[in-house]
């Protein structure tokens, strides 16, 4: 069931609502303990006249992405689509559209996996109890009149709608927080009713693939890192979710951007240790990509297109050894070797036997040589241990993010 989601290995993220037109983060509603009277000015002026999910399809695919995951609802309850549950949805604002129904139709038409995001959190619905998530936390919160029981019924509610009417490929729940130590009230499996949940989500679409944020740990088919790639691998497959610059929303006056470089050698990490990458975009307070985002996609989608061997269906090689400041990908007997630094004359490669090399960008052969019985290589200095594989490397780095060399093995 996951052998697709381990041959992608790279896809886009997308966090899109009511907080990408205040354009402070997506917990702009908790960081400034907004009330819902306050946020309701978002809600009425949601126009998404911009959002094009066919052209973020189209943006997807070409920087090699194969899969993509959107938020159907963030944590301030905003849903986008056109759910019979609920007043709070996109068909109700300015825009009138099922933004869901459409994404899904988009990215599936551009031949797309399709992942929904959908948050355990609600801090618009009237049953939420108020937690120390909430904006309206105080140390003496007064929950009567909140009934979670019913919250929860409608939650489940909401995930079978979208269920039945996607059976999306990823089923992304976000969050548990009943140990968090930043919190002193807080919310885990029992409060979302976790086993009857993922029971749902079995028996509505077995194919659907579900993270690993319910707090109900064995119920998960993939795990997730945010904002950060496990030093190794993990016992189910894994992805790394992280941002283009620091912020999930729309936020333009936060400006932490990453390069295409960084965002290569994120993904080839990620990659090299058998996980994926989930790239985030958040589109304007209008739907759409920033200029820079693109530009972004665009740069990453080069590398790819000329390096989608060593990411797309390869995995990572455990068994071996990199040289200094390398990765490795393996497909086959081809073993893909990232240079993330360019060094001066050679790579040293204990353990390896190879019989051709070259650049994958290009097809360029790369020369071969290997260390002899006392450890040295003709008219050179001592070069490594005796029998290691050394190539030889061109002066010049290559014109690409990050260079890739192609060993075929013995």
């Amino acid at each position: 069931m996951t052998t697709w989601f381990t041959s992608a290995r790279f896809g886009l993220f997308v966090h899109f609502g009511l907080y990408s037109l205040a354009a402070r983060h997506e917990w702009v509603k908790q960081r400034e303990r907004l009330t819902d009277d306050e946020y309701q000015r978002y809600f009425d002026n949601f126009r998404a006249d911009r959002f094009d999910p066919a052209q973020w399809a189209r943006d997807a695919k070409a920087a090699g992405m194969r899969y993509a995951v959107l938020t159907t609802k963030h944590h301030d309850g905003f849903c986008l689509w056109d759910s019979a549950l609920t007043k709070y949805k996109s068909t109700n604002t300015p825009a009138g559209r099922d933004l869901v129904a459409e994404f899904v139709a988009a990215f599936r038409a551009e031949g797309l996996r399709v992942g929904l995001y959908h948050s355990l959190l609600d801090w618009h619905h009237p049953d939420f109890t108020i937690d120390g998530w909430h904006p309206q936390w105080t140390d003496n919160v007064d929950n009567t009149g909140r009934d979670m029981d019913r919250y929860v019924e409608y939650l489940h509610g909401q995930v079978r709608e979208l269920l039945t009417a996607h059976q999306p490929d990823v089923l992304w729940l976000d969050f548990s927080y009943a140990d968090d130590h930043r919190v002193t009230v807080g919310k885990g499996s029992a409060d979302w009713k976790a086993e009857e949940l993922v029971a749902m989500v079995r028996s509505l679409s077995p194919h659907t693939l579900l993270n690993d944020r319910l707090d109900l740990p064995g119920s998960e088919d993939f795990a997730t890192a945010e904002e950060a790639s496990p030093h190794h691998g993990r016992g189910v497959p894994w992805e790394a979710c992280r941002t283009l610059n620091g912020s999930w929303g729309y936020a333009p006056e936060f400006q932490q951007w990453l390069d295409a470089g960084q965002i290569v050698r994120v993904l080839v990490d990620s990659v090299s240790k058998d996980g994926n990458l989930l790239l985030n975009v958040g589109p304007d307070g209008r739907g759409a990509f920033e200029p820079r985002a693109r530009e972004l996609l665009a740069a990453i989608g080069e590398w790819t297109a000329l390096h989608t061997d060593a990411i797309h269906g390869a995995s990572g090689a455990p068994d071996l050894t990199p040289p200094p400041d390398c990765r490795l990908t393996r497909a086959g007997d081809r073993l893909f070797v990232h240079v993330f630094s360019w060094p001066a004359g050679s790579l040293v490669f204990p353990g390896v036997s190879a019989n051709y090399a070259s650049f994958l960008h290009d097809g360029a052969e790369v020369q071969l040589s290997t260390v002899d019985e006392d450890g040295n290589l003709p008219h050179l200095q001592a070069a490594g241990p005796p029998g290691a594989l050394v190539l030889h490397l061109p002066t010049q780095r290559p014109n690409v993010l990050v260079p890739v060399i192609e060993l075929a093995l013995n």
